[in-house]
């Protein structure tokens, strides 16, 4: 017995005092050390409702009443503990009753020392052993419950079959799966079709002959909606306690590339942009509302930040979007070459000109003209375009009559023009002429929250341009990524995924496929911004880690943010995804 015998309580029923004395005097000089009598069943039933008893000992025939009602009583309220039914008249119906209402024994007077100690030993053994078994019982119950908590909440999905192919079990995942390529419910692996459904019999098959595991391989399956689904599968033996062989367990991961998820409903794609940071939500709004409105629009940023994917965003956006979007890249041409191919010319108008030439201008008319580099035009040029945003018309090189369009022009520069016109190197006028609205485009650095949806998209494109078999990218690489200054913005991090995935032989992008220099700039940006007193967060805080682990410093954001992890995250300079993944590996949440 786990608990010692002073702590056995023992309730002696019986109304002769003798019988109650001797019996106490037993099991107290045998160590028992907590023994309580009774001569009624009322006091009995007193007892037994003020305190608790391991042991019952009872005279089934009590004055006034029986002791079978007592049983009756203890099996009716739930009271457990064995009950000794004890009589002088022993017959068959008597001891029928007894054990029928649950009494652990029945013994006859006269009960001498020997018999009495014995049943008790017994009685408490057993009640002992059914107490370990009832607390067993609750926790393989428990067990089994939180087994199927796991099994229900992982994400990936897991098949179990028997050796002849018969489905055991599935969890929520595995069952959504296979819905998708079979209506009905599947019962075995044989009847699963499709590409998923060959690859885990296959596997199945090779684990219960070979009796080994099935390494993590992946598998293409297409989904009822035609996208396809990218699978790795494992595959290992199912076996029980004793390690008899019974089965194969499959555990399906989907490692599809996909952009990661928006956060609070935030807009990730527009018109070719692709980020969910709050600068850029802004410049979706702007150009929703300038798109719908016929005017000049000058956009500003530096290079790489998508000033001509704006222009297509307004473009698309306005009336004109079924007509002519005609760009012009102002800084690629000279003046004289500009001016022929901005307003055309006619044949004969200089050495070369063998045929009339429509300029871009007459190309546009009805729908968009983009200029692209408008800062770096001479000032004739500037005149000119002054004109033709004044007048809508133009006169085409070599030609004596005007002629008139209806075109929309959208301008960019990545130069400061305030400060060229400042200087006298830009038109006043045409500044103002060309900013009715501006849309000003942020640089990567200062949107690092969309740097992995970029990411993810650059990664998906490059893996089919390229033929690759990537699915996903390191939080090492990415954090990486994420901490770069990005002085070409978003065309620099195209150029650098797309030589990643050139250099990339496996199925994950590593940091190792990154340019050394963008490593070793990421790690020095972030230990300078760490490590140095006076500079502010994003939150207009300071942040000094006393620590040099990667772990230390992001115990001490979260205790300084005190657990708001935004706020964490931007004292880090990193991306919330990426501080949720650090405090998950480093066993934070």
């Amino acid at each position: 017995m786990s608990e010692s015998m002073e702590d056995v309580h023992i309730l002696i029923v019986d109304d002769e005092e003798s019988i109650r004395v001797t019996f106490e005097m037993f099991l107290k000089r045998e160590g028992y050390g907590k023994v309580t009598t009774a001569a009624t069943i009322e006091e009995a039933l007193v007892a037994i409702n003020e305190e608790h008893f391991d042991l019952i000992i009872s005279d089934i025939v009590l004055e006034g009443a029986c002791g079978t009602d007592l049983l009756k009583y203890i099996q009716q309220t739930g009271v457990q503990c064995p009950v000794v039914m004890i009589t002088g008249f022993p017959n068959l119906n008597s001891a029928a009753e007894a054990v029928r209402y649950g009494a652990f024994e029945y013994i006859s007077k006269p009960v001498n020392k020997e018999t009495l100690l014995r049943i008790v030993r017994q009685a408490l053994k057993h009640w002992q052993l059914a107490k370990e078994k009832q607390e067993l019982q609750r926790e393989n119950e428990k067990f089994r419950r939180y087994l199927e908590v796991i099994f229900s909440s992982v994400s990936d999905a897991i098949i179990t079959v028997d050796e002849a192919m018969r489905i055991i079990q599935v969890n929520d995942t595995a069952r959504t799966w296979m819905a998708e390529v079979h209506g009905d419910e599947v019962t075995d692996l044989q009847s699963l079709p499709g590409e998923m459904g060959m690859a885990c019999l296959q596997d199945a098959s090779r684990v219960i002959k070979e009796g080994q595991v099935v390494r993590e391989h992946q598998v293409e399956c297409r989904k009822a909606d035609g996208t396809i689904r990218m699978i790795s599968l494992t595959a290992a033996p199912l076996k029980d306690a004793v390690e008899e062989f019974n089965g194969a367990v499959i555990v399906a991961r989907d490692i599809s590339l996909g952009l990661p998820e928006s956060h609070g409903g935030l807009r990730s794609r527009f018109h070719g942009f692709i980020g969910i940071s709050p600068q850029m939500q802004e410049v979706y709004r702007l150009i929703e509302n300038v798109g719908k409105v016929d005017t000049s629009v000058l956009i500003t940023g530096e290079s790489g930040t998508g000033k001509e994917l704006a222009a297509e965003a307004l473009h698309a956006e306005s009336w004109r979007c079924d007509r002519p979007l005609v760009k012009v890249d102002c800084a690629a041409m000279a003046e004289d070459l500009l001016e022929s191919e901005l307003f055309g010319h006619r044949k004969g108008a200089f050495t070369g000109a063998n045929r009339n030439r429509p300029g871009r201008l007459l190309q546009a008319d009805h729908g968009t003209l983009f200029l692209d580099e408008i800062g770096d035009i001479s000032s004739r040029m500037q005149l000119r375009l002054l004109r033709f945003l004044q007048e809508q018309t133009f006169t085409p090189v070599g030609q004596d009559t005007p002629l008139q369009v209806d075109v929309r022009v959208i301008a960019a520069t990545n130069v400061d023009l305030r400060e060229k016109v400042r200087q006298g190197l830009f038109r006043e006028d045409l500044y103002y002429r060309l900013k009715v609205v501006e849309i000003m485009l942020p640089p990567l650095r200062e949107r690092r929250q969309c740097i992995p949806l970029l990411v993810h998209h650059f990664l998906a494109l490059f893996r089919e341009k390229l033929g690759r078999r990537i699915h996903t990218i390191s939080d090492q690489a990415l954090d990486a990524l994420t901490r770069y200054p990005w002085p070409g913005n978003v065309r620099e991090l195209r150029h650098v995924m797309e030589r990643a995935c050139i250099l990339c032989t496996g199925s994950t992008l590593r940091r190792e496929n990154l340019p050394v220099d963008l490593v070793g700039i990421s790690e020095k940006t972030s230990s300078d911004t760490l490590r140095q007193p006076g500079s502010a967060t994003p939150s207009s805080q300071q942040f000094v880690p006393a620590a040099a682990t990667d772990q230390e410093m992001v115990q001490q954001a979260l205790l300084q943010s005190g657990g708001n992890k935004s706020l964490a995250a931007k004292l880090l300079h990193i991306d919330r995804s990426t501080l949720y993944r650090k405090m998950k590996r480093y066993r934070l949440v």
